[in-house]
């Protein structure tokens, strides 16, 4: 079972000057400790149901930028890239200077924005939820023909590129991991099974992690694609440090269900907790079946 880390707040310790000393020691702990992953979020203000929306938030790949020059092993991507919230093409050359200047260590996740009161505060277009998933499946087949040999244009419905040129291309072959995020039954993980490498699910209880799955599998065996081939991944919503116990419970119970990878926020100060589970979790992970 892999591990990651999802950073999710920038807020604690509350002195902005803190944020970056923070996150790199917070990174170089989880880095050094055997954690897998390292994400954050795509977002420009706090969300709302979590916390007031002028707390702290750095902008995505800016920040893994940085966390490139910080670290060594670990993959770095946001969980996930909002599709309304940069070019699609833009996006694939984003990604691609990561995955270069971090040497291969780049993921895309991406998935359809939803977050309207940031959107309109900085300006960026508001459209139906029915277009924001027609623009998700045009950025999938524009990042996958900028990460081909296909230099050519892109024609489709919202966006029209006329060259397709991308160098230098990823170091990661034949592309950086493309993982959708979100549990959407009807169409994000149909466009799981249609385009990515990578599912990213809610792993609130083993039944919805279960049901999710099948409706994966089902959406797999109508596009022709082996449920086999896709990695399963998934948050875990308990906290991991309140009950390790529980904790790894799940994530077992998880792990007989299909998921390969799990991934796990903080709950208090990042360096702190980045430190129990280092100390807690990550050699008792290694341990499971």
């Amino acid at each position: 079972m892999k591990l990651g880390l999802h950073y999710w707040n920038f807020s604690t310790p509350a002195e902005p000057t803190a944020i970056a000393p923070t996150l790199r020691e917070t990174a170089q702990i989880a880095d050094q400790a055997g954690v897998d992953s390292f994400t954050v979020m795509d977002h420009f203000f706090q969300m709302e149901h979590t916390a007031p929306a002028e707390e702290p938030m750095l902008e995505g790949y800016t920040t893994l930028g940085y966390l490139a020059a910080v670290t060594s092993r670990m993959t770095l991507g946001l969980l996930v890239t909002g599709v309304m919230y940069r070019h699609p093409g833009i996006l694939a050359k984003t990604v691609s200077t990561l995955d270069v200047l971090s040497g291969g260590r780049a993921r895309l996740g991406i998935g359809a924005s939803w977050y309207e009161r940031e959107q309109r505060g900085l300006g960026v277009p508001v459209v139906p939820v029915a277009e924001r998933f027609e623009r998700l499946e045009e950025t999938l087949q524009i990042c996958l023909q900028m990460w081909s040999d296909d230099n050519g244009p892109y024609e489709g419905r919202h966006y029209q590129l006329a060259e397709t040129l991308n160098s230098p291309p990823t170091l990661t072959r034949p592309h950086p991991m493309i993982m959708v995020g979100g549990g959407g039954e009807k169409k994000t993980l149909r466009l799981v099974a249609r385009y990515a490498d990578a599912c990213n699910i809610f792993g609130t209880s083993a039944a919805d992690v279960e049901h999710k799955l099948s409706v994966l599998r089902e959406h797999c065996a109508a596009e022709g694609r082996d449920y086999d081939t896709i990695v399963k991944t998934a948050v875990v919503t308990r906290p991991a440090l309140v009950d390790p116990d529980a904790w790894l419970a799940d994530v077992e119970a998880f792990g007989k269900l299909g998921i390969t990878e799990v991934m796990l926020m903080p709950d208090r100060n990042p360096v702190e907790f980045i430190t129990g589970v280092a100390e807690q979790i990550v050699p008792r992970l290694a341990q499971l079946p």
